[in-house]
């Protein structure tokens, strides 16, 4: 009985925290890390509110995406596919594949550049070999294995939990700025909000989120499309709920403290233009020393081998659908050729960025811009999809979640205006 009680234990969490937790810790990827360093040095502490705020709006749009995919069986795109117009789909589409591709360049040139700090060596190489790495794994190992490894991985987020506690922090200060939220009314202070929400919502979590729930329904044995068994409901809607809330409270706080590592080592030394994950690390090292720097380079490695898979695989989940062409990561690679290749050519195109004259800030800008373009009618799509009984059945959104997700979608559909407004000044 010593040997079966553990491991009915591990078994029974391992179930609970999934797509959820692996979305969430997905957020937090170099070009994210990236935009909360830039905050951190530029505005101190002054943003740290942001995370709270963001939080509810976060939790209750990824368990909806995860709502439906759970019930109906199907990824966003396919339900778009089957429920919305074409160019609706298309657009929606080619919006996220745009912006996945950026933020691969960036997160890429950012894991090669880190390791290049942390052992030197060619950075270019680093991230090539970074992104056929992360291919590879997705391509050649089996889906259960994959997806554990995942989990696992999502450890690395607590390096910057870690960086926070070699360096010195006034708390009290860090609290009031957390609890009493300040905005000052210019361009650069609202560019910065906008960008904060524009990282921490963003349509490829939709997407990845509600593909995952579906590719766990065919890989768990006895287990469904929800409305092919709706005994399994009560059940299932719980766990979604308590995987989503643990995923994005995962990941503003480790957001949290990115911000506040930069604002009481880079803001308080002075140094606050940062254009890149790896700028901040090697930033960190003269104001907060090597433990630090090391701590947050690795950091920006570990983060980003979590989230070019989900990059990659919400492309091609996506593209896949909209097409109707067999998609899934569970799939061996003859079965499901287009959606493989979809996802080789992101992270190649990705890869491509890190050889053009493109800047790096001008790129995480342009991928911000389309991700919160994109975000605002994405969230209405999949609102409109999660309150028809036509897609939903019996298991259309209860009114509290619906209220939280129709005010989520008010908020970025602002931030894209405000973005847009105040993109040239």
């Amino acid at each position: 009985m010593s040997r079966t009680a553990p491991r009915r234990q591990t078994v029974s969490w391992r179930r609970l925290l999934g797509p959820g937790l692996i979305t969430g810790a997905s957020d937090d990827d170099p070009s994210g890390i990236a935009t909360y360093s830039q905050v951190g040095a530029q505005f101190g502490s002054g943003l740290l509110w942001t995370m709270l705020f963001t939080f509810p709006l976060m939790a209750a749009t990824q368990e909806i995406s995860a709502r439906i995919g759970r019930v109906t069986g199907r990824g966003l795109a396919s339900n778009l596919r089957e429920f919305a117009p074409a160019p609706l789909l298309y657009g929606v589409t080619a919006l996220l594949v745009g912006a996945n591709v950026i933020n691969l360049g960036a997160d890429l040139g950012a894991m090669g550049a880190a390791l290049h700090l942390l052992i030197g060596g060619h950075a270019h190489l680093y991230t090539a070999l970074l992104a056929l790495l992360s291919v590879a794994l997705l391509v050649f190992v089996p889906y259960s294995r994959y997806v554990r490894g995942l989990r696992w991985l999502t450890l690395a987020l607590f390096t910057y939990v870690a960086t926070v506690f070699v360096v010195r922090v006034p708390w009290s200060e860090a609290l009031r700025a957390t609890l009493l939220p300040h905005l000052s009314w210019n361009a650069a202070s609202l560019q910065a909000l906008v960008a904060v929400l524009g990282t921490t919502i963003s349509p490829y979590l939709f997407f990845w989120q509600a593909s995952q729930e579906v590719e766990d329904s065919r890989a768990e044995p006895g287990e469904t499309r929800l409305r092919h068994r709706p005994d399994l409901a009560p059940a299932q809607f719980r766990r979604i709920r308590l995987d989503t809330l643990v995923g994005m409270g995962f990941s503003n706080l480790v957001a949290y403290f990115i911000i506040l590592t930069a604002a009481v080592t880079l803001h308080a030394s002075g140094q606050t233009h940062i254009a890149t994950a790896a700028q901040a690390a090697q930033a960190l090292r003269p104001v907060a020393g090597r433990l630090a720097f090391a701590l947050f380079a690795l950091g920006i490695v570990g983060t980003g081998l979590l989230a070019v898979p989900v990059l990659t695989g919400s492309a091609a989940f996506a593209v896949g659908e909209a097409l109707r062409w067999p998609v899934g990561l569970a799939r061996r690679p003859l079965e499901a050729r287009g959606f493989y290749l979809v996802l080789g050519a992101s992270a190649l195109l990705g890869v491509g960025l890190n050889f053009t004259p493109v800047d790096p800030i001008r790129a995480l800008v342009l991928a911000a811009v389309v991700n919160g373009v994109a975000s605002a009618p994405v969230m209405a799509a999949m609102l409109l999809l999660a309150s028809s009984r036509r897609v939903m059945g019996e298991f259309v959104l209860p009114p509290g979640l619906k209220v939280l997700g129709w005010i989520a979608a008010l908020v970025m559909l602002t931030a894209s205006v405000l973005m847009l407004a105040t993109l040239g000044r």
